[in-house]
């Protein structure tokens, strides 16, 4: 039993996957939090210059 986790901790081939899949879905999710406050912060501005300029209105 000893010789097998020996043989698992020295085998690190596969880790350098798992590692790059993880900061992937990092980034993605990062990412997703980024665009969603740089969306509503857009269309907040945007419905603000809408109604400066008068066409909030709608009609």
């Amino acid at each position: 039993m000893a010789n097998i986790l020996q043989r698992f901790r020295k085998n690190t081939s596969g880790a350098s996957m798992v590692e790059y899949a993880l900061l992937v879905a990092l980034i993605a999710l990062v990412a997703m939090g980024a665009f969603q406050t740089l969306g509503t912060n857009i269309n907040t501005r945007m419905g603000t210059a809408a109604t400066t300029i008068g066409g909030g209105g709608g009609g």
